[in-house]
């Protein structure tokens, strides 16, 4: 698919949307021989306030569309990753992703500290483990569960593993921990309001797993973004689906 092809998919998108935001309150010509849409106010109020509809319309289309591209492409990157799965196999997957962690801790058994060797067998248990529950909520749960567990599951599968390893490696924990904490102190600065700063203050302290717990919390609301972004995508483009089983 090339940039013509894109940008003429996203013109329909947007005469679409234009159109079904018209229809909310202004009626549509009805003709059977017509392929556009047509609208016909008539007095000069009525065509005003049609224009002015239009207007706002196109303003919050505008808005709205580029999310919802983001989601076209997350759905997309989705379908891919699910057809690569249904091909092999999800234990061919799971499989696969344990061989290259179990390498990995292999290599660092014979290269790395024990320490190091923690740290990546830690990592690869937080990976396997969070791809295999993110593929059985998409796999086996309903459209909500999918949209609430799977995809945070699956941005914690990015998210997680490298905090895990920083927990076992004082190399690693050097500087993913440490920035870890100064994001956290202008999280609590500057986006977290009123008396909750200082609760959070009080009652947590950001040390050993609470890291861990404080990117899993990351991880949920990045994957709930990325489900209503795909959610937003088929809502304006249907997906249209050849195995009605899948």
């Amino acid at each position: 698919m090339g940039v013509r092809d894109l940008l003429a998919g996203a013109k329909i998108d947007l005469r679409r949307l234009l159109s079904a935001w018209r229809t909310i309150v202004f009626s549509r010509q009805t003709d059977e021989y017509s392929v556009q849409d047509r609208w016909h106010p008539g007095s000069p109020g009525a065509k005003l306030a049609f224009w002015a509809w239009s207007i706002l319309g196109v303003v919050l289309i505008g808005v709205v569309y580029p999310f919802a591209a983001l989601g076209f492409w997350t759905r997309y990157v989705g379908r891919q990753i699910d057809r690569i799965v249904a091909g092999l196999g999800v234990l061919v997957i799971i499989a696969a992703m344990a061989v290259l962690w179990g390498g990995l801790t292999a290599l660092a058994w014979d290269r790395l500290p024990t320490t190091g060797f923690r740290a990546v067998l830690a990592a690869s248990v937080v990976a396997t483990a969070s791809v295999g529950l993110s593929w059985v909520f998409a796999r086996y749960g309903s459209r909500r569960l999918t949209l609430v567990f799977a995809y945070p599951f699956a941005v914690a599968a990015i998210f997680v593993p490298p905090v895990t390893a920083a927990l076992f490696s004082p190399a690693i924990g050097a500087g993913l921990l440490s920035e870890s904490e100064l994001f956290a102190e202008w999280l609590l600065n500057n986006v977290v309001i009123g008396g909750l700063s200082t609760t959070i203050r009080q009652q947590f302290e950001l040390a050993g797993l609470a890291f861990i717990g404080m990117w899993f919390g990351f991880a949920v609301p990045v994957g709930w973004a990325l489900a209503l972004l795909v959610s937003l995508a088929n809502l304006i483009r249907p997906r249209t689906r050849r195995n009605p089983q899948q």
